[in-house]
Parts: structure tokens; C-alpha cells; sequence
């Protein structure tokens, strides 16, 4: 009987798939030592990596930055194929906005004094928490946010117990240590803000501050956001950029050395059937061969015998997959993998880009958002409440006519059911009272931003600005992912990003006399790698490590 090459069958199209591919098909002798195949259910490749246009600008819809160029492999291909150039202008192409402006609810501009104060605190609550800042870090103003923030800490983990301490609970302790230091300053009054209070202004850029954490993490709430895990993650050093010909020119590049066919679209697998130890193999004999130990079946019915499966598919898929009516992995995951699968959080950040118009327009600001408290009696009556947790509304690089706003959680999924009229609709009233004139106070100090109403207001330069046109992302009904990316929930750990990467079946110390066939069911993906998920390159070095790992496996076995 002539012998078979091991068929490796990646589940997933995205980054942490095409990558195991990639390495399988370019290692030496990978063509010939495999039959390898990539099935992606959707209809393009790329995963949550989403290249589109809009407006005339090149923008992503899904993971949009490369995070720190130093030593980063995404950044590393990027230059290999030219791709940070393009004559196009691209999302954020002149990197971050500098000098956003910020702006409180009524059309406040606020003056850096009152804003610089509170914005130095989160930061240096999240370095903390981050392990970037100690409480005798140098520098007297340093040392004492470092105090308050170890004191913050403290309290927090007095009161529940640092296992089970949340990221929120930290920040809200920050905070109250921070007003508990300055209660014996007399404060002074606030004028020409309104009915803006100081106390008042400091909670909601500070709750600021928190709704751009929650799109970073995708946490919809930051209570659920682990603690100590926040210490665990790792960013690349230097600067943060946007690929100029797209994200998705990465995957094309990674794509381009596999063969027409290898990757197969509109493939989805509904069910994984495997062989863990003591199991009973339904599976059959295949031209004349012993049988492959997993066996795949399609949407349309069709299935695929295969020696090993790497799983890339999203944690919002696994969190859906070990439900007891879906039937997705037969027999069940051990109880391991599921419960890590479950621990963890996955949560969904969407993007709305919205396009505006006016005469002689020629710059709308870059806004951060200050919005009075959802119950607030102050509180504009027709903003709506999905709006009231996105943190910034500014163009994606100077000069341009197209906006970008960021949404997670809650709101993320609304702005999904919500009708293009209805977005556009609250978007414009937002705009209208940032962007509107303030109505003056005597011995008003208050920065006049700009006239304008309801659907045509004003930017810098006064000429009227209309919203025309919006496009969101919709991650989290998207089947192919029900959401956007992972993050350590209170309650999980690191751990559990170690454990969803144990292949199977888990291989015990007492091996029984005729062991089940290894590595049949591989993980990859950013929820998969314990320093890096939720990002790109995350994914990127989880499918190196899965193709790595077969790699490894049959050099061992002298194949």
C-alpha cells in the first residue's frame, strides 16, 4: 500500500490562516511533504482585515493600524512590498491628531488646564496597571499620579480582591483618589461653561478617556476587563501607522506564493468531527488508505477527510461553537478548552465613517467628545444614546471630507440595526451641539467654536457643513465572526490564552497501547497568543507557530 501525504486542512482565510500557509506551502519541501488546503466560508479572503473605499479614500473596515514598527513582522512586509506609499490618500496617512480639540456638550471648547489634569491621570492609571509606571517613578508630578495610583490599587484589591479586580473598578478609584487630594484646594468657579461644573467636566473627560480604552480592548464595559492580565500584554516599540495601499495588500502578499485552488471560498465548515483518546472513529477508509482521523463537513453537505485541522476561526465562532445545540466540534471539546473559551471576553468595535460637504469647505476639526452623563438633566434630549459612549468625531487625515468615529459594545451593535437616515440623523444633532454656538454668560469666558443648526452646521471657518452619505462596519452579526477581537475578562487569565492554543487531542502522560493520532485539531488566531491578541500581527505569530509546530512535528518523525 502506497503512502499518503498528510492533508492539512486551515479553517479561516484571515491573517493567522494564510500565514500557516504560507510557511507550510514555502518551507522546504512543504509542497511535496503536504496537501494542504485553506476553506474560508465568506467570499474573499482577509478575515477582519477589510480594505475598502469611501469617499475617495482608501479605509479600513476592520484592524486598521500597525501597532509599533518596531520589530513588527506586519510593518516588515509592508516595506518588503512597498505597501506604506501610495498616491491615494489613505485613512490616517498623517498618523494621529496632534491637537484634537476638545469640546463638552453645548459647544464648549475646553481650555487645556481643565482637560491636561485628568488626561494625565488616566494615562498614567493605565501605565500602572500596564506595569509601564511605578510609584516612585521620578519626577514629583509623576509621583504623585504614581501614588494615587498605587493607592487606587490598593482600595480596589482591598475591596475585591486583586483576582477578580477590573480594569474600571482601578480607573474609578483613580479617579476618586485624585478628587480625594484635591479637597482641600478651594475650587474655583467655572465660568462661561454653562451648566458645566469643574467636578463635572473632569468625570466626563475621564469617562472620555474610557470609552477610547473600551475600542483599544473591545471590551464593552470595562468592569469586565481584567486587571492583572493588562501587564501581560506587549506593544512593539516606535510609532503607530496605516498601511498606505491597504491592510489588506498584506494578506495578497502572503496569499501570492499558494497556488489557484489552495484557497478555497464559500467553504464553511458546520461541524468537526475528531478522534480524542478512547473515541471510535466513524470516519472510513479512503482510496485504499486508513483513514484520516478528522473529518469536516460544509454548508452544502459536502465533507473532507483530513489528518490535521488548523482552527483559526474567530473566539466569538468558538464561543457560538460550544454551545450544546451546535454541534461544531463532535465530540465535544474538552472541558479545558471550552471553559477557556468561555472565560474569556470577545466583545465588538465597529467604525462609522461619515462624509461631509459644505461651501468652501475646508477642514472640520478633530474632535474629542466631552458629553454630559446619560442621565443627566443638562444632557441634550435628542442625542442619541449610542453616540453618547464614542469618544472622538474627527477626519481621517487633514483636510479630509470624510469623519471617522469608533463604537464598542452596546452602542457597536445598535449602530448595526440602525437605518443609514437614522445614523446620519444623530450623527448631524451631535455635530450641532458641538459645533454650535454656546449661549454666552456674563463675563463669559467660553471659547465660541461656531454658529450652526441642526443637519448644517459649522466648522472653523463658518461656512455650513452638511452630513451626506455614512458607512459602518458590522462585525458582530457577521456570522463569519460575531465580533471583532478578544481581550482577558475578569475572571479568565493569561493562562486561558495558552490554553486555546493547546492543540488536540491533549496527549496524557499514561499512554494508552494504541494512542490517537496527534495533533489532529490545531488553534490559531490573535485570541490565541497570550502577550499579543486582539491584534494583527498576534494572529500573524500564531499561524507561524501552528505551521511551525507540524513542521517541527514531522522532522521529529523522520518524514
Amino acid at each position: 500500500m502506497m503512502s499518503k501525504r498528510p492533508r492539512i486542512v486551515i479553517i479561516g482565510a484571515g491573517m493567522a490562516g494564510l500565514t500557516a500557509a504560507n510557511k507550510l506551502y514555502t518551507a522546504t519541501g512543504g509542497k511535496d511533504l503536504f496537501e494542504l488546503c485553506v476553506v474560508e466560508g465568506g467570499r474573499r479572503i482577509g478575515g477582519r482585515i477589510n480594505t475598502s473605499e469611501f469617499g475617495g479614500d482608501r479605509i479600513e473596515m476592520g484592524a486598521t493600524w500597525i501597532h509599533g514598527i518596531g520589530g513588527s513582522p506586519v510593518h516588515q512586509i509592508a516595506q518588503e512590498i512597498h505597501a506604506l506609499e501610495s498616491e491615494q490618500p489613505w485613512e490616517c496617512m498623517d498618523g494621529f491628531s496632534d491637537e484634537p480639540i476638545t469640546v463638552a456638550e453645548g459647544g464648549f471648547e475646553l481650555n487645556p488646564p481643565l482637560v491636561e489634569p485628568v488626561t494625565t491621570l488616566f494615562k498614567n492609571l493605565m501605565d500602572y496597571a500596564q506595569g509601564k509606571l511605578g510609584e516612585d517613578s521620578a519626577g514629583s508630578e509623576e509621583t504623585d499620579y504614581s501614588r494615587l495610583a498605587a493607592k487606587a490599587f490598593k482600595i480596589s484589591a482591598a475591596n475585591g480582591g486583586e483576582e477578580k479586580l477590573s480594569i474600571g473598578y482601578f480607573l474609578r478609584q483613580g479617579l476618586d483618589a485624585y478628587w480625594d487630594s484635591k479637597k482641600d484646594q478651594e475650587e474655583l468657579e467655572l465660568r462661561g461653561y454653562g451648566n458645566w461644573s469643574r467636578r463635572l467636566v473632569e468625570e466626563a473627560v475621564f469617562a472620555m478617556h474610557e470609552n477610547t480604552q473600551r475600542t483599544y480592548t473591545s471590551a464593552g464595559d470595562l468592569l469586565t476587563l481584567d486587571y492583572s492580565a493588562e501587564s501581560e500584554y506587549r506593544m512593539f516599540p516606535g510609532e503607530e501607522i496605516t498601511i498606505a495601499k491597504g491592510y489588506l495588500s498584506i494578506i495578497e502578499s502572503l496569499a501570492s506564493v499558494l497556488p489557484p485552488g489552495l484557497v478555497q471560498l464559500g467553504r464553511k465548515v458546520t461541524r468537526i468531527e475528531w478522534q480524542p483518546q478512547g473515541h471510535e472513529s466513524s470516519s472510513v477508509m479512503e482510496n485504499g488508505h486508513a483513514a484520516r482521523p478528522v473529518k469536516l463537513h460544509f454548508c452544502d453537505g459536502s465533507n473532507m477527510l483530513a489528518d490535521h485541522v488548523i482552527v483559526t476561526v474567530s473566539l466569538g465562532v468558538l464561543k457560538a461553537g460550544i454551545r450544546e445545540d451546535s454541534g461544531m466540534f463532535n465530540p465535544s471539546l474538552p472541558s479545558f478548552k471550552s471553559e477557556a473559551i468561555s472565560r474569556l471576553g470577545y466583545s465588538v468595535v465597529n467604525k462609522l465613517f461619515v462624509q461631509v460637504k459644505g461651501n468652501d469647505f475646508n477642514q472640520f476639526p478633530s474632535l474629542q467628545l466631552v458629553f454630559h452623563r446619560p442621565d443627566s438633566e443638562f444632557r441634550h434630549k435628542k442625542i442619541p444614546w449610542w453616540m453618547r459612549r464614542t469618544a472622538t468625531l474627527g477626519p481621517i487625515y487633514n483636510n479630509s471630507s470624510v469623519l471617522l468615529s469608533w463604537f464598542a459594545g452596546k452602542e457597536a451593535l445598535e449602530l448595526e440595526s440602525l437605518e443609514d437616515e437614522q445614523i446620519l440623523n444623530g450623527v448631524s444633532t451631535t455635530i450641532s451641539s458641538f459645533l454650535s454656538k454656546p449661549h454666552k454668560e456674563a463675563n463669559s469666558n467660553s471659547h465660541e467654536l461656531c454658529n450652526g443648526k441642526a443637519n448644517s452646521v459649522g466648522n472653523s471657518h463658518g461656512s455650513a457643513v452638511k452630513v451626506t452619505k455614512i458607512l459602518k462596519s458590522q462585525w458582530g452579526n457577521d456570522p463569519l465572526f460575531l465580533g471583532s477581537y478578544s481581550y482577558v475578562a475578569v475572571g479568565s487569565s493569561g493562562d486561558d490564552l495558552d490554553k486555546m492554543a493547546e492543540p488536540l487531542p491533549k496527549l496524557s502522560s499514561c499512554e494508552p497501547a494504541a494512542p490517537p493520532p496527534p495533533l489532529q485539531i490545531l488553534f490559531a488566531g490573535e485570541a490565541t497568543h497570550r502577550t499579543h491578541y486582539s491584534t494583527t500581527h498576534g494572529a500573524y505569530f500564531s499561524g507561524l507557530r501552528e505551521a511551525n509546530r507540524l513542521l517541527q512535528h514531522y522532522h521529529c518523525v523522520g518524514v
